[in-house]
């Protein structure tokens, strides 16, 4: 199974960077980060649809999508370590991770999305989110394998 994070916005050097190379090194599914910015100035609404079609256009044919949003369903680490169980059982080849941009995702984006994912209701900076969902995904790889990296 293959993961693609796809963002709005690029990161630079400093140490969220840092914490994703690390996790990333050692989450044993191919893992391949995409970022995406729109070069028109463009707002509201018109900004978050761009963005929306900017994030869709990188998710390769039959992938299962995962948007990260405010509204998505909220569950522990087990449950995400489930879904990407699940997934890997039934042979799913991709998997494609979307972050949006300051003002989240369009809503025809959270209508191709296979799952709405929130890390709860606090609101975080864009590079910590992609650190935190790193971090996950190498946790939920740990919870199915058994290794005692996730405690209860």
């Amino acid at each position: 199974m293959n993961i693609i994070i796809i963002a709005i916005g690029k990161i630079r050097s400093g140490p969220e960077k840092t914490l994703i190379e690390d996790y990333s090194r050692r989450i044993k599914w191919p893992i391949e980060f995409r970022e995406v910015e729109e070069k028109k100035k463009l707002k509201g609404l018109e900004l978050k649809k761009r963005q929306g079609n900017l994030l869709l256009k990188q998710c390769p044919p039959g992938s299962k999508i995962l948007v990260l949003d405010q509204c998505g369903k909220n569950f522990p680490s087990t449950e995400l370590a489930n879904i990407f169980r699940n997934w890997q059982s039934n042979r799913v080849k991709q998997v494609c991770i979307l972050i949006g941009g300051a003002d989240g995702v369009d809503q025809e984006v959270k209508k191709q999305a296979d799952l709405l994912l929130s890390f709860g209701e606090l609101t975080w900076p864009h590079l910590l989110a992609r650190v935190m969902l790193t971090e996950q995904i190498y946790r939920s790889q740990q919870i199915i394998n058994g290794h005692p990296y996730h405690r209860e």
